[in-house]
């Protein structure tokens, strides 16, 4: 292939020229849907701040025990799943399918690389049902006209916000979006939500210099911040903490501590 000249497997619209933060994640998950100069971003965020590993593969476990308890204990059976990032293991509609096969699942993401691969993001259950929005957090009105296609507004929803928030630099509209998405849901529906924070100098620096490199930027909060996105919700022990530490697994290995926080919120 001649320099310069497109891939074929490339879709339009897809710039592969700058880093982009969902395959960024993917790179870091280990896995396979990104692109050289994702991989060179990753590796150079990692090298200032190596934690950042940790912190990805703790967020998904974090989801995967968030939707585990939702589906189960809780008797969640849809979910709303915005900025849902590009699909890996252990997505979504595999973790709350696996527990109540008649889960409902909508995936909202705007990034076009996601949208191609929506198709494995949509299987599904014979008994539930899964969809895919193509659709900016910044626009909750359409999420939930489109989501309603799908889901019963009528009936408790589990809210997902995983990584997704730091994209909103400006607290108002951050806690304005999430409220306006829980204004939709009824009570007895639950927000599961995480994202980086601002307690580590390193994460702080890799951060400025992700920031800078042409990529969306992505804004840290402190846990403080963080938390004021669950207001009027009953928070759910232990709280909001690094996801790590949010009901761990039990495990002879001793729990990571990373930057990323998270927790469940119930509306009452």
């Amino acid at each position: 292939m001649a320099e310069g000249e497109s891939r074929p497997d490339v879709p339009p619209k897809i710039d592969t020229s700058v880093p982009h933060s969902a395959r960024i994640w993917n790179y870091w998950l280990g896995g396979k849907d990104n692109y050289p100069v994702d991989a060179e971003a990753g590796d150079e965020f990692a090298k200032t701040f190596p934690g950042i590993v940790d912190a990805a593969r703790g967020s998904r476990y974090f989801l995967a025990r968030a939707v585990r308890h939702l589906a189960g204990p809780a008797g969640i059976r849809q979910f709303l799943d915005v900025g849902t990032g590009l699909p890996t293991v252990d997505n979504t509609h595999e973790i709350a399918q696996s527990v109540a096969p008649d889960s409902r699942i909508v995936y909202v993401d705007n990034d076009p690389l996601v949208l191609v691969h929506a198709q494995a993001l949509l299987t599904s259950t014979p008994q539930g049902a899964t969809d895919y929005i193509d659709a900016d957090v910044r626009d909750p009105d359409t999420i939930i006209e489109a989501a309603a296609r799908t889901l019963d507004f009528s009936r408790p929803v589990g809210l997902m916000m995983l990584g997704i928030m730091g994209h909103i630099p400006d607290d108002e509209l951050a806690r304005s979006l999430v409220g306006r998405l829980l204004d939709a849901l009824p009570s007895g529906s639950y927000l599961t939500l995480s994202d980086g924070t601002d307690i580590s100098a390193a994460r702080q620096a890799a951060h400025e210099k992700y920031n800078s490199s042409g990529a969306v930027p992505y804004h840290l909060r402190s846990p403080e911040e963080l938390g004021h996105l669950f207001d009027g919700l009953e928070l759910l022990e232990p709280g909001l903490v690094p996801v790590t530490q949010w009901r761990p697994d039990h495990t002879p290995f001793p729990v990571t501590p990373v930057t990323t926080y998270g927790g469940v919120g119930r509306k009452t």
